[in-house]
């Protein structure tokens, strides 16, 4: 369609050209020189439509959109520069007049001609712009449409200047270059409009309602805590959407990745087709429990905890986790490890007074047991057991509790450093089985490895 609209711009360029030069009309002249001038307008459409179709490349990673937009720009410097001349030759002619114009029926059949041939290039544009949603092609419609006006003024004013003629009138022999001046004006107000238009996109400018309704959307989101930064950008009829959102640091991939496409989507409906990019940052949700700020931890160290109790002892909280790590890895770099961990908890959750990381079974739950005296059968017994396994050194801090009808032991049991923790977990484990056997009433024990390097500190 670019193609045909400017081999009809160039042979209306040249027959209105002639019929100007024939005749003496400015209106005709100037009317030609605006052809001309749609002429490279609708070159400039062809090139830019050919260039924005191709895909994106190494050098233009947004695609070559703004081409069309850059053309825009460019045929709106035309206009304004045709309808500048045409008003000063205007003025030109009024202050100086020179003979009445001549050979009138030529021009006027040439301006019908022209009338019709810009209504069809600015309905067959106007139709493949709204379909392609191309702003060059809709620049170019809007140009011709103004140019049915501009020769519906010229032919006014031949039409005057031959009454002016025929019927001895000196006066209408300004009609001509009044008419010029009167729809250069009108062209040069709309040209102001279609330029804004075109530096607007150009300089990635789109209307505020757009982005926020945009925001809007997607904060509806559910599982969104809020939209950190939108940027919008227009690159000929497509649209790009750069989105940083807030999401509960809780969170697994999977469920991130569910609500990045629910966000997506979202986007869509406010610009159908768009060019669509999510970041997400974890945050703080105003509802996390101890539980969630645990475990936000846990993930950060790209570990994972469950298992997960608070309880309360002596009025202060402290937190249980079961924690799995590699059944290589020596103890006292475990260690180590659940040290750096249990200190980042202490921070994260000021509340708690103390963690224990350890192997349990036990359900996620908050307990508020009463404490018992300490049971020294209990202790002896579990001494007796550790003495039994040669790698162990000694069992210490020994607390025993009661919740409910349940009694339950935790303490700290001291091992080699470089013994693996897969032995480790063996070694902790038969204690466990071989204290409860002896002490069939405690319904849960819990035992915390560590390295002798540790109590040497």
């Amino acid at each position: 369609m670019a193609l045909h609209s400017m081999l009809a711009a160039a042979v209306m360029t040249l027959l209105k050209l002639a019929a100007g030069l024939v005749s003496g009309s400015l209106g005709v002249l100037s009317d030609a020189a605006h052809s001309g001038l749609d002429m490279v307008g609708s070159m400039l459409t062809f090139f830019s439509v050919q260039v924005s179709d191709r895909p994106a490349d190494e050098d233009h990673t947004y695609g070559h959109g703004k081409f069309e937009n850059f053309s825009s720009f460019a045929e709106v410097l035309l206009m304004a520069v045709s309808s500048g001349w045409i008003i000063w030759e205007a003025i030109q002619r009024i202050l100086h007049p020179t003979k009445d114009l001549q050979n009138l029926g030529w021009p006027v059949a040439v301006v019908l001609a022209s009338i019709g041939v810009d209504f069809w290039r600015s309905r067959r544009l106007k139709a493949v712009a709204d379909r392609t949603g191309s702003t060059a092609l809709a620049t170019d419609a809007f140009h011709f449409a103004s140019d049915i006006w501009s020769s519906a003024a010229v032919l006014a004013g031949l039409c005057a200047s031959w009454v002016g003629v025929r019927f001895g009138v000196p006066a209408l022999r300004f009609a001509d270059p009044l008419a010029a001046v009167v729809i250069s004006l009108l062209i040069l107000r709309l040209t102001i409009r279609l330029g804004h238009e075109a530096v607007s996109v150009l300089l990635d400018e789109i209307p505020k309602e757009t982005r926020l309704r945009l925001i809007t959307d997607v904060e509806q989101v559910p599982g969104v805590l809020g939209v950190e930064k939108a940027r919008v950008r227009r690159a000929g009829a497509n649209y790009f959407a750069d989105l940083t959102l807030a999401l509960p640091r809780r969170y697994t991939f999977e469920h991130t990745g569910e609500l990045v496409q629910a966000a997506t989507d979202a986007v869509h409906r406010a610009l159908p087709e768009a060019d669509v990019v999510i970041h997400t940052v974890p945050r703080q949700a105003r509802a996390e429990s101890i539980f969630d700020r645990v475990r936000a931890v846990a993930a950060r160290n790209n570990v994972s905890v469950h298992e997960l109790s608070v309880q309360s002892h002596q009025g202060r909280l402290r937190v249980e986790q079961h924690l799995e790590l590699d059944e290589s890895l020596p103890l006292l770099k475990a260690h180590d490890f659940v040290c750096v961990l249990e200190a980042e908890i202490l921070r994260e959750v000021p509340e708690i007074d103390g963690v224990l990381t350890h192997i349990e079974s036990e359900p996620a739950t908050i307990e508020q047991p009463e404490m018992v005296e300490e049971n020294r059968r209990m202790e002896e017994v579990l001494r007796a057991v550790a003495a039994g396994l040669p790698e162990i050194v000694d069992v210490h801090e020994i607390i025993v509790g009661r919740n409910g009808e349940h009694v339950h032991l935790t303490c700290h049991c001291t091992l080699p450093d470089e013994l693996p923790m897969q032995r480790v977990h063996e070694v902790i484990t038969a204690l466990e089985y071989r204290f409860k056997k002896e002490c069939p009433e405690v319904y849960r024990v819990t035992i915390h490895p560590e390295p002798v390097t540790d109590n040497l500190r």
